[in-house]
């Protein structure tokens, strides 16, 4: 039986569903804000794209996929599915709040290769770990930049 690990998480943000829109969709300054995105290579966030990315969680391995995406709605939502050494699909949604934002981030993914899959059958919070912490620091240093 696949491992899959779920999240379903929510921010909160002192911008509007624009400005913060804005951000997400400045490509070309994932790396700087994230060093452990050792790699990416995407050109817009538009439906039809796919963005090439190499993660470096704090684990002894890497993470090679790719992200499909297929839905935007402008300041509102993006859907995507991966694909590569991890599997699934994900769900931006920007929900306005006042004079900020909410930004709710859904995921099911799965290892998809051997030794991902053996860590993820052995060592189920392993697993969890190192995808939270993407995803926990990812956040942190994204609000890093003032937003």
């Amino acid at each position: 039986m696949p491992v899959e690990v779920r999240s379903d998480r929510r921010w909160a943000f002192d911008v509007d569903a624009e400005t913060l829109w804005s951000a997400i969709a400045a490509l070309d300054e994932y790396r700087r804000w994230w060093p452990w995105l050792r790699r990416f290579d995407g050109r817009a966030l538009v439906a039809g794209d796919t963005w090439e990315c190499l993660v470096q969680p704090p684990l002894p391995y890497t993470l090679r996929f790719g992200i499909d995406i297929h839905d935007v709605v402008p300041h509102r939502l993006v859907t995507a599915s991966v694909h590569g050494d991890i599997t699934g699909t994900a769900r931006l949604e920007l929900e306005p709040d006042g004079s900020g934002c909410d930004v709710r981030l859904q995921s099911a993914l799965a290892p998809a290769n051997g030794v991902l899959k053996a860590i993820a059958r052995v060592a189920r919070p392993v697993a969890q770990f190192g995808h939270d912490w993407v995803l926990d620091t990812g956040a942190r240093q994204f609000r890093a930049r003032g937003l």
